[in-house]
């Protein structure tokens, strides 16, 4: 009976106490050092589906993620490149075969650079995936993170077509992984040979690829990032090469080590490269804007040069990009955090109005009834005259 005057104070006592309890679990289950958390880890996407626009995979796909394997001969530019997985499979439908190749890279900037590594200048540009060239029956194409070679039994009028159906199958990277690399947006567009570009990430990919340079001199060491691309001027033919480096004061220091190198001409202590030794002393130049250093060379006179270069200006954007993918730990702490207190205020300012709602209106039904707002006052008592 001495409980009578106290059903909301003690249900919101002990609603209270339980959501205190409730919010205080995270944490506690975050310090134990017994619990363990459990990451579900998504497996990758297949590289290559089983069919596509009629076409259909005969037998099953030839899977590695060794790059000797992938390309024995070229094993080391694809590293460089951030070679993840590869497979090929022969498809057939009613009237043709293709025989596929597909290698994945980490991210859009390797696949870009593998498939300049592995286009022949001189093949015609294809609008495949994010950039295709052809070459009579072969194929080559990357989209997202993957670089593919298609060789077919035969061309036909829907066999670029296809191509673009199994590009839109391939498997697509999210946030800054997904993001094309900056530098060929660089590269003048007037007089090129478009499918005479070439990107490296790596020594053995400028090197094998043709790069005018000596390695050492580009210093690898300080990630950078080359562009090289054909130009046909009035006074020639010619290459221009953008470096970017990913400091300003590197880019500095390296524009003035490259130039000194040009200027002191082919020397046995330096000696100039087949394709430096085979260019004309005047299209031999150097400019630097920001965080690139371009360098002309090959058959173009010192006005050609010139103008080349001056084409050459660093612009700098700011992207942001929320990667889909790793998150730090600290972060995740802090969100835990966040979540837990904002939970604790939620439910406690919940618990009390819906205590003051109750209380309230207990109190407002009794006054409405001309009785007092509490109850204390009509607690009546057991009274046993024990005499």
């Amino acid at each position: 009976m001495l409980l009578r005057g106290y059903p909301v104070r003690l249900s919101f006592l002990v609603l209270a106490a339980l959501m205190g309890a409730w919010c205080a679990t995270p944490l506690t289950a975050q310090s134990s050092p017994s619990s363990q958390k459990v990451v579900a880890t998504a497996m990758p996407a297949p590289l290559l589906p089983e069919r596509f626009a009629g076409f259909d995979l005969q037998g099953k796909l030839d899977k590695t993620t060794a790059p000797g394997t992938a390309d024995p001969s070229n094993a080391q530019v694809l590293v460089e490149d951030g070679f993840r997985d590869f497979a090929s499979g022969l498809y057939k439908n009613d009237i043709n075969t293709v025989t596929v190749r597909a290698m994945r890279f980490a991210d859009a900037t390797g696949a870009y650079a593998a498939y300049t590594f592995y286009r022949i200048p001189g093949m015609a540009p294809e609008d495949i995936g994010k950039g295709g060239a052809a070459n009579g029956d072969r194929v080559l194409f990357w989209n997202g993170a993957t670089v593919v070679d298609a060789k077919f039994d035969h061309l036909t009028a829907m066999s670029a077509a296809a191509l673009r159906e199994l590009a839109d199958k391939l498997p697509m990277i999210g946030g800054s992984a997904g993001v094309p690399p900056s530098l060929p947006g660089f590269l003048p567009r007037t007089n090129l040979e478009k499918t005479h570009t070439r990107y490296s990430l790596g020594p053995q990919g400028y090197e094998r690829s043709g790069g005018v340079l000596p390695t050492a001199l580009v210093d690898f060491s300080k990630s950078p990032e080359l562009l090289s691309g054909d130009f046909n001027l009035r006074s020639g033919q010619g290459t221009l090469t953008i470096i970017e480096y990913p400091t300003p004061q590197i880019a500095a220091e390296r524009e003035r080590a490259i130039a000194a190198y040009l200027k002191a001409g082919n020397q046995p202590q330096q000696p100039f490269t087949e394709a430096l030794q085979n260019s004309n002393t005047q299209a031999l130049a150097t400019r630097r804007s920001g965080l690139l250093v371009a360098i002309t060379s090959g058959g173009f006179d010192a006005a050609d040069a010139r103008r080349l270069l001056e084409k050459v200006n660093y612009e700098a954007s700011v992207t942001w990009n929320n990667p889909a993918g790793y998150v730090p730990e600290t972060t995740k702490a802090a969100r835990l955090l966040v979540g837990v207190v904002t939970f604790c205020l939620i439910a406690c300012g919940a618990t009390f109005l819906l205590g003051i709602f109750l209380g309230g209106g207990r109190a407002l039904y009794r006054i409405a009834r001309g009785k007092p707002a509490s109850s204390v006052e009509e607690m009546e008592f057991i009274k046993l005259n024990l005499r």
